[in-house]
């Protein structure tokens, strides 16, 4: 399942995205209100994470906007206030859930569980689209009876793909979610991997190729049969 992490702490979201992989979740992580409304909008998430006190739009009206434009999402917000009022605030604007900062590991797990459980998700062993099949706990992408082992960035690149197969996914989007916002990769860092993996999905023999999208970014496209 993919879950939408929104926190501006950094190294919160950080703590967080390891949390949540370690128990088998796709985490995509950005840091301002606006990036999440792109997101959420933009792709297929299980759960979103959101955080109050967030850059250019608070937490609230990120709530508030998405179930506007009618995203059903379960949403789990997180912040250091304490107060009811808050909390009610949260909830009344469409929130789930609600936890305050600092929390235990242990319940952050549960509540996640207790959210995305109400979905009718669950945390699946392999990705599938069209003739692809990739196995998130070996990292191995196979199509038939052939199969490639994928480096730990050939993967991340893969996973969001095959998790959004209708979307086009930028360039911004892949660096932040796979080398990290902080990195020093650069479009080139993407173009080297992608390329990796185009010549893998030629040795598989799959249908399935990543077309390039001017100044936009990338899609996978299937060939007619």
């Amino acid at each position: 399942m993919n879950i939408l992490l929104v926190e501006d702490e950094k190294s919160l979201s950080n703590a967080i995205k390891k949390i949540l992989e370690g128990r088998g979740y796709f985490v995509d992580a950005v840091y301002d209100g606006l990036s999440a409304i792109d997101y959420a909008k933009g792709m297929e998430y299980g759960l979103i994470i959101l955080d109050v006190m967030l850059p250019k739009l608070d937490g609230f009206e990120v709530v508030r906007i998405l179930r506007k434009d009618g995203v059903n999402v379960p949403i789990l917000m997180l912040t250091a206030r304490t107060t009811v009022r808050d909390k009610v605030t949260g909830l009344n604007y469409g929130a789930d859930d609600y936890m305050t900062k600092p929390f235990d590991t242990e319940e952050l797990l549960a509540r996640v569980g207790a959210l995305t459980r109400r979905t009718g998700e669950v945390i699946v062993d392999d990705i599938k689209f069209e003739d692809l099949v990739l196995n998130v706990k070996s990292a191995e992408l196979s199509c038939g009876r052939e199969s490639v082992q994928l480096s730990r960035r050939e993967f991340d690149v893969m996973k969001t793909f095959m998790y959004n197969p209708k979307m086009t996914v930028t360039k911004d989007s892949l660096i932040i979610n796979v080398w990290g916002i902080e990195s020093d990769a650069t479009d080139n860092n993407v173009e080297v991997y992608i390329s990796f993996l185009r010549k893998k999905l030629k040795f598989l023999g799959s249908r399935v190729s990543i077309k390039n999208i001017q100044k936009i970014g990338y899609k996978l496209e299937v060939a007619a049969e």
